[in-house]
């Protein structure tokens, strides 16, 4: 993910079940959309860009955008 000013980062959705909190970011200043992944029982977390059209999927089903080793590195 490119870096950004947290100043322009908001928040646009959040949710959490059985230890994960998923939540959707948007960039104001770079137009970029990414959810963040945090492992609760692992102490791991991700974040994957994802395509603005396909921001509320990308929320509902974060691993099904995750690259594989990210995916992998979450759940071990």
């Amino acid at each position: 993910m490119n870096t950004t000013s947290t100043s322009d980062v908001r928040e646009l959705d959040h949710r959490s079940s059985d230890g994960l909190e998923i939540t959707l970011f948007w960039s104001a200043s770079t137009n970029h959309v990414f959810i963040a992944v945090k492992d609760e029982h692992h102490g791991t977390s991700i974040e994957i860009e994802v395509d603005p059209a396909h921001a509320r999927d990308a929320f509902l089903h974060p691993f099904a955008y995750a690259q594989a080793a990210d995916a992998s590195r979450l759940a071990a």
